[in-house]
């Protein structure tokens, strides 16, 4: 099912943080959204799985107007991993992971042999089966990262928004998560900060600055040289993956810009 963002703007005690934001999401494809820190990224996610409303605009999932249909309805439709995903409450893995199907069940009605099968299965795609009985709070930052996009898979969404996934991973379950984005044939929309994996996991990119849409593309269309200086303040090299083709940057320290006058 497609996404679309349609003219968003989100404004918060006058200041608006998105600003005509207008963004296709195909059906079945990986898009990346980039920008700086600060630039509404975050908050473009959360008009999506409805944590704000946008002041002005409409998020569409696929003919609906998401702000018309019932809460339950979309959550069957849109399912979210969020930055602040944590848990004060130490259930266990798998109870923790059956929670994704909290928007198709009544009350407490007790999950389905199917039901059970697919928790399994998606704790087995995200490694995180072995640790079934344990408590969440006994669990690493990248294994509870992992209990979250299996409680998101097993809400069976038509489409997926990530707000940084790959957040506490290491090297192995970054590569793991994003290769099971781009076979998931789910409609995605995951903020990413390394833009090498960016380039790397998604079919197309979207750059916010200060709020606003300043490139689409391809990776290779989006990554440049001139564009990662203008928006991120850093210049690159970009060169080209040898088993893939894929844009990849090379940084330099050297290129970073001085701190000098910097107050926190």
């Amino acid at each position: 099912m497609d996404l679309r963002l349609d003219d968003v703007t989100v404004a918060v005690d006058d200041n608006v943080i998105v600003r005509d934001l207008s963004l296709d999401v195909p059906h079945g494809q990986v898009v990346g959204l980039i920008g700086p820190n600060g630039s509404g990224k975050s908050t473009a996610l959360r008009c999506i799985y409805r944590a704000l409303r946008p002041s002005r605009g409409a998020v569409w999932i696929g003919p609906d107007d998401l702000s018309t249909l019932p809460l339950r309805r979309s959550a069957r439709s849109v399912a979210a991993l969020t930055q602040d995903g944590g848990t004060d409450l130490d259930f266990t893995v798998a109870e923790t992971v059956a929670l994704g199907r909290a928007p198709h069940l009544r009350g407490n009605q007790p999950l389905s042999d199917r039901e059970r099968d697919l928790c399994r299965r998606a704790m087995a795609q995200l490694d995180v089966l072995h640790l079934a009985g344990r408590g969440m709070l006994t669990l690493s930052g990248g294994e509870r990262q992992r209990v979250f996009v299996a409680r998101a898979l097993v809400q069976e969404p038509q489409v997926l928004v990530l707000d940084e996934p790959t957040n506490h991973l290491d090297v192995r379950h970054q590569i793991e998560l994003l290769s099971l984005l781009r076979g998931s044939e789910l409609t995605v929309l995951v903020v990413l900060h390394d833009l090498n994996l960016a380039a790397a996991a998604c079919d197309r990119l979207a750059v916010l600055s200060q709020g606003r849409l300043v490139a689409t593309g391809t990776p290779a269309d989006v990554l440049t040289a001139d564009l990662v200086r203008t928006v991120f303040g850093v210049a690159v090299s970009v060169v080209t993956h040898p088993l893939t083709g894929d844009p990849q940057l090379l940084y330099s320290l050297d290129s970073a810009p001085s701190s000098e006058g910097i107050t926190t």
